[in-house]
């Protein structure tokens, strides 16, 4: 059965938040990340268009940030602030189809496959409903696939609404660089460059033989399948996450195993509260740390059964934290809860 897939994507979200906020940056380079301190360790989490033109991308360090873009404007991360307009967008989002898998804050996939509606008209009222419920903008993907939608999704950034078929695909998928694909990475775009493709149309026309001797049958199968915009993933309405986790930068390397513990537990109690809030139960236990010179190690351990109690996740957190060397200066600090599944109803 055919499917008709729609990809909602926010601009620029938690920036986004911050100028409904503060109208009054709207139109200056605004990064968002960390504490909101440039001099500080941290990360940008995200930017305003007129700030990715200076080269400022998610992930990137605040202190470059701020070297490519002195006068961006820079603000800290307000999680609360994010999660609530998050509601807000999704509450639109299911009016529209019950068939709705989010993918973090900002994004979502819909099946709109009933509705018998034109597709972009669909996607001209979510977006416009959106407007009007949060005052921020989305930009709207249509395809036959999650991985058309999203593609679609990002050609007409910001406040697109672009609609690809099958058919569209040699002419405008072709000439997109290879990273465009969902599931091709770095270190994938890195191997194809090796055998002279860095296109999505020389991938589809590669050999498969000589891409074999680089990549597994399977992988290799895939890489083909999206290059020729196939995909059969079906948007997922329950699904359980993989993990959830904390990680906190130091603004000065910590070498005190006391406060690494405190810090340990303070974590726990936030991904705890988000493990109870989702239904869920956690089997593995992992605490990473960072150190000094960047090498980072992770330590794990796996109960004996999925558990939501807070005494015996915490009692893994400390074994697994002082399973590391501590007496090191520590950059980084992480909690994670795995091995996630839904705990049972009451009376089960």
């Amino acid at each position: 059965m055919s499917r008709t897939i729609l990809h909602v994507d926010m601009d620029a979200f938690f920036a986004a938040v911050e100028l409904r906020r503060q109208p009054e940056l709207k139109g200056q380079p605004v990064v968002v990340g960390g504490r909101g301190d440039p001099t500080q360790r941290g990360v940008v989490s995200t930017a305003t268009y007129e700030a990715r033109v200076h080269g400022i991308h998610s992930g990137m360090a605040l202190r470059t940030a701020h070297r490519l873009c002195p006068n961006a404007v820079f603000l800290p991360v307000d999680f609360a602030a994010y999660r609530a307009a998050s509601t807000q967008v999704f509450t639109v989002l299911d009016q529209v189809s019950p068939v709705r898998q989010a993918v973090g804050l900002d994004e979502a996939y819909l099946d709109i496959s009933h509705r018998p509606e034109d597709p972009l008209q669909i996607g001209a009222q979510l977006k416009a409903d959106i407007l009007s419920a949060t005052g921020l903008v989305a930009s709207v993907g249509i395809g036959p696939n999650r991985l058309l939608a999203k593609i679609a999704s990002d050609l007409e950034k910001p406040d697109g609404l672009t609609l690809l078929t099958i058919a569209d695909v040699p002419e405008k998928i072709w000439p997109l660089p290879v990273r465009t694909l969902h599931g091709v990475g770095p270190r994938t775009a890195e191997r194809l460059a090796a055998l002279g493709i860095t296109h999505i149309g020389q991938l589809a026309a590669a050999d498969p033989l000589e891409l074999s001797r680089e990549f597994s049958p399977s992988h290799t199968i895939s890489l083909q399948q999206a290059a020729r915009g196939e995909d059969d993933r079906p948007v997922q309405t329950e699904r359980v996450r993989k993990s959830i986790g904390r990680e906190r930068t130091f603004q000065q390397d910590c070498r005190s195993s006391g406060r690494l513990a405190h810090e340990a537990e303070q974590m726990l109690k936030e991904v705890h509260g988000r493990l109870c809030h989702s239904g869920l139960r956690a089997r593995t236990v992992t605490v990473k740390l960072r150190y000094r010179d960047f090498t980072t190690h992770t330590r794990s351990q796996t109960l004996g059964q999925a558990s939501a109690e807070f005494t015996a996740l915490a009692s893994s957190v400390h074994h697994c934290l002082f399973a590391h060397t501590l007496h090191r200066a520590v950059r980084l600090l992480g909690v994670q809860l795995s091995g996630l599944e839904h705990a049972p109803a009451e009376g089960v």
